[in-house]
C-alpha cells in the first residue's frame, strides 16, 4: 500500500477522483442489487438441524408460509379472565389488533366455540378420556385450568421471514395501553421479540465524544474532524459493499450494525495514526508534502499491518463453519478493509491538498505557545514512571485483570428470553402470565421429530411418547401427531411436543435434553426402526454452544498463530508478538467478565442502556475474541 499512499500524496486530485468513482460504483451496484440479508441459521451435523429440516419437509403446515404465529396473553388480576367485564375488555383489544394490516387472523379464546374447545381440553387434561394431546393438554389449551389466563393466537404476515416492524410496534403499543388494574395483557412470540430488540442508536454519541477528544488533542477544528470524515467515507463504502455481498453470501440483518461499530473504531484510529505523524513532521519544520510522505511511510505501514491483523482475526471465524457467523465476519472484514483503504488512500490526498490548513480554525488553548516540560510530555513522564517499577505494576495489573475476569466463571450461554426484559415490557408480561398459568416449560418446549420405518407405522412412535411422558423433568408431552392428518396411514413422520418442568434458561432444561437424547430415546426406539431427533429453540442453542466449543481450539490456534506471524514479520522479533498475544488473552478474559457482569447479571446495566439481561449468546465469546485480539494486536503495532 506504500506506493499507493505516496501516489495519493503526489497526485491528490487524481486520487480523490478515483476514490469518488469507486464510491459511485459500489453505491450504484448496491442500489441496483438491493439488500438480500438472510437471518437463516444452520448448524451442520447437529441433531437440532436434522429435526428442523425434517419438520420443514414433513410438516409444512407447522409454519405457514408468509406468516408467523404469536400470542396475545390476557391475565385476570383477580378471579377469572372469562368474566363478562374481562372478556369484553379483551375482545376490544383483539378488535383493535385485527385492524392492523399485518394481522392475517386471530383465534380468540373468548369466542363461544373456543370456550367449548377449552373446556374439552381441560377435561382431557384432568383425565376424562383419551386425548391426542397426551399429558400436554393443559399446555396447549387456550385457557388455563384455573381460568385466570387466556391466550389468543395471532397470525402475522411476513415477507422473507420478517414481519413489518412498524406494524408489530403498533400492536405492542395497543397491548401496553390495554393493561388495567383488573386485566394484564402481554404478548408472546419471536416477531415481538425482534421488534423490541432494536439496539439503541449510540453511534452518534460515540462520534461526538471522539470529536471532543480529538479537538482537545489537536487543538484545531479541521484536524479534529478529518479522522471522522475519512472514517465516514470508508465506512459508507464498506457498508455499500456489504449490501452487494448480501446477494452472494448469507449475511444477517444486524451485520451492518456490528460492522459500523468496528468500522468507526478502527477507521478513526487508523486516520489518527497518519494525522498525528503528519502533525509531528509539520511541527518539526518540514514542508507539508514531505511531511505527508513521511507519515504514510511510517504510520501508513503500521496502519496496513494493524488492519491486516484485524482482518486475519475476523477471517479466523470461518473455521467455525457456521453461515451466520461467516456473514458477520464477512461484513466486518469488508468495513475494516475499506476504512483502512480510506486512511491509506483518501486521507493522504486530503492532507496533501490542505497542507498546514489541516490545522486551521485553532481552538483557544492551541493558540498559546506551548511550554515544554524539561522531562518531555506527560506521556513521556508516564512512560518513565512505568519503567521505574515494572514488576510491581505487572503484578498489580494482573491482579486487577483477574478480578475483572472473575464473572467469566459464571458464564451461561444461550439466547435471552423475555424473562430478562424490563418489568412492564409486553413480552415479559406475556412470559410471566404463561409461566404462572401453564408452567415455565410452555415458553420453551422441545420438538421431537420422529421418522417412521414405513408409512403409517405410528404404533412404533407411541411407546416413545409414553417413555418421554414418564421422564423426570417432563411436565407434559403430546402423543405422536402424524405428518398427514387427513390420512394418518400415509404418514412417514410424527411430531411430539415436550414441555419441561423448568424454564428455558435453567440448567435443568439442558439436563433434560441430554437425558432424552442419550437415554430415553435410544432405549425406547431400540429395535423398532424408529428414529427420533430432538429440536426446538433450546436444543438449537445448546447445539450451537457445543459446535463452537468443539471448534474453539482450532480457532484459537489459527487466529493467535497468524497474528504472531504477522507481527513477527513487522517487528522482526518473536518476543514482542508473543507478549502481545498474552496481553490479548488477558484482555479477553477481562472483557468477557465485564460482559457477564453487565449483560447476564445486570450490574450497572442502566449506565450502559441495557434493556434486557440474560445468558450470553453462544457466538458472542468467539466473536468478541476475534475483534479484541485483532484490535489489541493492532495497538501493539
Amino acid at each position: 500500500m506504500g506506493p499507493i499512499s505516496r501516489w495519493s500524496v503526489n497526485n491528490p486530485w487524481k486520487a480523490l477522483f478515483i476514490w469518488a468513482l469507486l464510491m459511485v460504483g459500489v453505491f450504484t451496484a448496491a442500489g441496483a442489487l438491493k439488500a438480500g440479508y438472510n437471518d437463516s441459521f444452520q448448524l451442520p451435523n447437529t441433531e437440532s438441524t436434522t429435526a428442523q429440516n425434517l419438520l420443514i419437509k414433513q410438516f409444512p403446515a407447522f409454519q405457514p408460509k408468509g406468516a408467523d404465529s404469536a400470542a396475545i396473553v390476557f391475565g385476570a388480576n383477580r378471579g377469572s379472565v372469562l368474566t363478562p367485564a374481562n372478556a369484553a375488555a379483551a375482545q376490544k383489544v383483539l378488535a383493535q389488533v385485527k385492524k392492523n394490516k399485518s394481522v392475517v387472523s386471530i383465534t380468540s379464546p373468548f369466542d363461544p366455540a373456543a370456550a367449548r374447545a377449552a373446556a374439552q381440553q381441560r377435561a382431557a387434561a384432568q383425565g376424562a378420556g383419551p386425548s391426542p394431546l397426551g399429558t400436554a393438554a393443559s399446555f396447549v389449551a387456550p385457557v388455563s385450568k384455573d381460568g385466570s389466563v387466556a391466550k389468543a393466537t395471532v397470525l402475522i404476515r411476513t415477507t422473507d421471514g420478517k414481519a413489518n416492524s412498524a406494524d408489530v410496534a403498533a400492536i405492542d403499543d395497543i397491548i401496553i395501553k390495554a393493561n388495567t388494574e383488573t386485566l394484564k395483557v402481554g404478548v408472546s412470540g419471536r416477531v415481538f421479540d425482534f421488534a423490541q430488540g432494536k439496539p439503541p442508536k449510540t453511534e452518534g454519541i460515540g462520534i461526538i465524544v471522539a470529536l471532543i477528544i480529538m479537538a482537545i488533542m489537536f487543538g484545531a477544528v479541521v484536524a479534529a474532524g478529518l479522522p471522522i470524515v475519512t472514517a465516514g467515507f470508508g465506512l459508507a463504502t464498506g457498508l455499500a459493499a456489504v449490501t452487494v455481498f448480501t446477494n452472494i453470501a448469507d449475511i444477517p440483518t444486524f451485520a451492518p450494525i456490528l460492522a459500523s461499530l468496528i468500522g468507526w473504531g478502527v477507521g478513526i484510529d487508523y486516520s489518527l495514526f497518519v494525522i498525528n505523524r503528519f502533525k509531528a513532521a509539520v511541527d518539526a519544520g518540514k514542508e507539508p508534502r514531505v511531511a505527508a510522505i513521511e507519515s504514510v511511510n511510517t504510520s501508513g505501514r503500521a496502519v496496513l499491518f494493524a488492519g491486516t491483523t484485524v482482518i486475519v482475526a475476523l477471517a479466523g471465524l470461518f473455521v467455525l463453519r457456521i453461515n451466520f457467523i461467516n456473514g458477520l465476519a464477512t461484513a466486518s472484514m469488508l468495513t475494516v478493509f475499506t476504512v483502512m483503504l480510506s486512511a491509506l488512500w483518501l486521507l493522504p490526498a486530503v492532507i496533501s491538498l490542505l497542507g498546514r490548513r489541516a490545522y486551521a480554525l485553532k481552538l483557544p488553548w492551541a493558540r498559546k505557545p506551548r511550554k515544554l516540560h524539561p522531562r518531555g510530555t506527560a506521556f513521556a513522564r508516564y512512560g518513565e514512571w512505568l519503567q521505574g517499577r515494572p514488576l510491581l505494576l505487572v503484578i498489580g495489573a494482573l491482579v486487577v485483570m483477574a478480578i475483572i475476569a472473575l464473572p467469566t466463571l459464571g458464564l451461561q450461554q444461550g439466547f435471552a428470553d423475555a424473562s430478562g426484559k424490563k418489568p412492564g415490557n409486553p413480552s415479559r408480561t406475556g412470559y410471566e402470565l404463561l409461566t404462572k398459568a401453564f408452567g415455565p416449560g410452555v415458553n420453551g418446549p422441545f420438538i421431537v421429530v420422529v421418522e417412521l420405518p414405513r408409512a403409517g407405522a405410528l404404533s412404533g412412535a407411541y411407546p416413545l411418547a409414553a417413555a418421554i411422558q414418564r421422564t423426570q423433568g417432563v411436565a407434559g408431552a403430546t402423543n405422536p401427531v402424524p405428518s398427514d392428518l387427513k390420512s394418518p396411514q400415509r404418514s412417514t413422520a410424527a411430531l411430539i411436543t415436550v414441555y419441561p418442568t423448568s424454564a428455558p434458561q435453567d440448567q435443568a432444561t439442558q439436563g433434560l435434553l441430554n437425558r432424552l437424547r442419550e437415554e430415553v430415546i435410544p432405549a425406547a426406539t431400540k429395535g423398532t426402526g424408529v428414529k427420533a431427533y430432538v429440536g426446538g429453540t433450546k436444543a438449537i442453542t445448546i447445539d450451537f454452544g457445543r459446535v463452537l466449543s468443539d471448534a474453539l481450539p482450532l480457532f484459537l490456534v489459527i487466529v493467535i498463530g497468524l497474528g504472531i506471524v504477522a507481527l513477527s514479520i513487522l517487528f522482526r522479533s518473536l518476543l514482542v508478538p508473543v507478549i502481545g498475544a498474552l496481553a490479548s488473552l488477558i484482555s479477553y478474559g477481562a472483557a468477557l467478565g465485564i460482559s457477564v457482569a453487565v449483560f447476564q447479571w445486570g450490574w450497572i446495566k442502566d449506565l450502559f442502556g441495557v434493556q434486557a439481561t440474560g445468558p450470553i449468546a453462544p457466538f458472542v465469546p468467539v466473536f468478541l475474541f476475534a475483534i479484541l485480539f485483532g484490535l489489541s494486536m493492532d495497538y501493539q503495532v
